[in-house]
Formats: C-alpha cells, structure tokens, sequence
C-alpha cells in the first residue's frame, strides 16, 4: 500500500502506547520527558482539530496508569478519550484494542479514518508491533519517532528501522503539527505555534 503522506484531521487517529508510570521511569530521563511532552502536543492537537485518540496501558496493575502529565491533558476532552487495558505488545492483537479502534473508525465524521500516528513506549517492542498490526489491517501508519522511546536509545534506532520496513512513515511532532496546519491562516495556527514555542 503506498502511504498517504498528507494527514488530515478528518481521516486520522491517534494512538498513544503504554505510557505508563513505571515504564516511563525505566527510560533515559531526557528521553522520557522530551517523549512525553511530544506525545502530549499531539493529544492537544487532537483535541483542538478534533480527530479521535485511543490509549493502551500495558499491565496496569504492574506498570501503573498512564502518566500524569498525559492524564491531564486526555481529561481535558469534552469525552474523555478511552483506555485500554492490555496484555498483547500489539494492541491489535487485543480484542477491546481492536473494538474501540474499530468504535473509533466508525463514529468519527464519515467514517473515513485511514491514517494513523502511533506514539509511546516502548519503540521498538509495542510501538513496533502495533505499527506493523496496523499496516496490517489497512491503515496509512506515521510514527513521530520524538513522540516514542525506549528503555535502551540503541533500541529506539532499531525501532525506527523496523517501522520504515513494515511501510510506515517516519516523522517528527512538529512536522505533523505544520502538515494539520497547512498554513498560516489556519484557525489553530496561534494555537500550534504556541505549542511548539513552549515545547
């Protein structure tokens, strides 16, 4: 499938892997923190251009809820995104990961979801496979490698590696950001250049 470069807001989604509070504290802290505060630029842009967020926690009940700081901007939706309890590395591999996509794909607009940006923890175990479970089942796949990490930063170079050979594109938060955009006279602009200067 050839991939769909251009992202707009009425075909895509946005899925957020396991960033959960104790594997976020086992990552390299400046990868940690630069992670999540991307990861959390994009749930804001979700919610401003309005295209439909699904979270994954992996175990929660030994790796803890989804951090706070993510927490924080995910209730700050008039319908507060789901969460997804999860065993399975890819989240589609788990039946209630796969309804609320599915959920998700057709109560969004027409229905037209096609592209999809996944982000989280860790790159190249979770975030890998669910890229590859999503090109799998159809979907246009953008992975903002600042927007994932892992515990090793060697994994992380391998993460992007195997993203790229299962079809997706590799990207950057901010590219994503200036693509919804489009231009300077976008209703969100201020909004979004606000975002990135205080990135």
């Amino acid at each position: 499938m050839t991939p769909e470069l251009k992202l707009t807001s009425d075909t895509l989604a946005l899925v957020v892997i396991d960033t959960q509070e104790k594997l976020a504290g086992a990552m390299p802290a400046a990868d940690r923190e630069r992670c999540v505060r991307k990861i959390g630029m994009l749930i804001e842009a979700a919610r401003l251009f309005d295209f439909p967020v699904l979270v994954t926690e992996q175990y929660p009940k030994g790796l803890g809820p989804t951090v706070p700081a993510l927490r924080e901007r995910l209730d700050a939706f008039e319908a507060p995104p789901p969460v997804v309890e999860k065993l399975e590395f890819d989240a589609l591999g788990n039946v209630a990961c796969t309804d609320a996509l599915d959920h998700l794909v057709t109560h969004h607009g027409d229905g037209a979801i096609r592209s999809v940006l996944v982000v989280g923890m860790e790159a190249h175990v979770c975030v890998y496979q669910t890229v590859r479970g999503l090109i799998g089942s159809g979907f246009h796949v953008q992975v903002p490698w600042d927007a994932t990490c892992s515990r090793d930063p060697g994994d992380q170079d391998v993460a992007r590696g195997l993203w790229t050979r299962a079809g997706a594109i590799v990207t950057s938060t901010e590219t994503v950001l200036f693509d919804l955009l489009g231009s300077a006279e976008h209703e969100h602009f201020e909004a979004i250049s606000k975002l990135v200067r205080n990135a």
